[in-house]
């Protein structure tokens, strides 16, 4: 039995142990109640602080947040802010080194057009001059083939229609005629006539003889050669070289000339004046047409030496030993003979010349002519001109290109 004492009243009294058990069960049901309810209400309110702590903990994380957020999102705006500036200029600048490579491009197409229309014009012009040129030079040709063509008919003709003997007198009366015809105007003081003087033996056919104030500066001893194509002998120029020499020092002439129409078909004599030099001293062969032309030159060469001769005469007169001035005239003569003989030569290539100038002028054209068709082929090649060909081989532009494009 238990004794249970009454917390109220204070009567003690005796329960058995159902009865302890179940005021036991009683009581702590009670106080267990009690402590649930406490419990509980202590839960629930720690709980609520819990809630309104986290509630409040939540508000400021979030406000947290939300604070850190526009932070983000206002350096994330000031951040597109760049980026799109950034693009903004960087497709400017790609704009720009487009705009700049086109230019440089249009530039240098522009250049190379320019540079082609300036060829073609020079290969135009060029090529009008050289034909003017070549027009010219054919026709002037052309002139002295018809003038050596007439020469020669003129002189077939005129030796067809006379004997061997008049051939060659006729030869002498063209010469005489020919130099009569300028006789008061080229050669007022001079003296031209026939040799009549045949003491040694022989003798030529004309003497030239020019003076200034009474002194002789130049002799010239003419012989004419000519005969007609039906001659059973024929002659060469060389058979009369000694004769003519041996004539001119008998004569005290200074100068040998054969005007001779033998071997009309040798290109020696016919391409001009022939220095035979050589052979014989100041002796020189030429056709007809050079009469005039010879004696001209050779006076106005020894024209210079006019000074020296008066004073030789003027020496001579006084007796006095004019050995060293004599060897110096002869050795300017000498020299002269030497700048005539080149003269000639320089002549007879300048004949040369006129015939190759017309074959070289066709060269030239027909070199123009293929120029101008490579520069056509230049110029399509320019007008296919693209940026696919002008980056081919050129990493650098080609990957400029296709970010652009991108």
């Amino acid at each position: 039995m238990q004794e249970i004492k009454c917390p109220k009243c204070g009567e003690v009294f005796k329960v058995d142990e159902s009865g302890y058990a179940s005021i036991v069960r009683q009581v702590r049901d009670i106080e267990f109640e009690k402590e649930l309810s406490r419990r509980c209400s202590e839960i629930e309110n720690n709980n609520k602080s819990a809630i309104k702590l986290i509630e409040s903990e939540q508000k400021n994380e979030l406000d947290r947040a939300l604070a850190k957020n526009k932070d983000l999102l206002l350096q994330k705006e000031i951040e597109i802010e760049k980026l799109n500036s950034r693009i903004e200029r960087s497709e400017a600048e790609k704009e720009l080194a487009v705009a700049l490579a086109l230019k440089d491009m249009e530039k240098e197409i522009a250049d190379k057009n320019s540079e082609i229309t300036k060829l073609k014009g020079d290969i135009e012009l060029k090529d009008r001059e050289n034909k003017l040129n070549e027009s010219n030079l054919i026709e002037k040709h052309k002139n002295e083939l018809l003038i050596r063509e007439d020469e020669i008919e003129r002189l077939k003709d005129f030796k067809a229609r006379q004997s061997t003997k008049m051939v060659g007198e006729s030869l002498e009366q063209h010469c005489q005629i020919q130099f009569n015809q300028i006789r008061m105007t080229a050669f007022p003081n001079a003296y031209f006539e026939k040799d009549n003087d045949a003491k040694s033996g022989s003798k030529g056919d004309f003497i030239f003889r020019d003076y200034f104030e009474g002194t002789e500066y130049i002799s010239i001893m003419f012989e004419m050669k000519n005969e007609m194509d039906t001659t059973a002998a024929k002659h060469k120029n060389e058979d009369f070289f000694k004769e003519l020499d041996k004539d001119r020092n008998e004569k005290k002439c200074e100068y040998a000339v054969l005007v001779s129409m033998l071997e009309a078909d040798s290109e020696l004599y016919n391409n001009g004046i022939v220095d035979v030099s050589y052979r014989y001293p100041k002796m020189y062969v030429i056709r007809p047409q050079f009469f005039i032309p010879l004696i001209t030159l050779l006076k106005n060469a020894a024209a210079g030496s006019i000074a020296y001769k008066k004073e030789l005469e003027l020496v001579r007169s006084q007796n006095i030993d004019v050995t060293d001035f004599e060897q110096s005239l002869i050795d300017f003569q000498t020299k002269f003979g030497n700048n005539f003989r080149i003269a000639s030569e320089k002549f007879k290539k300048a004949i040369e010349e006129i015939d190759k100038s017309i074959d070289h002028l066709q060269k030239i054209k027909d070199a123009l002519l293929g120029s101008e068709n490579q520069l056509r082929l230049a110029n399509d090649k320019a007008q296919d001109l693209s940026v696919k060909r002008l980056t081919r081989g050129n990493p650098t532009m080609k990957a400029k290109f296709e970010e652009l494009k991108k």
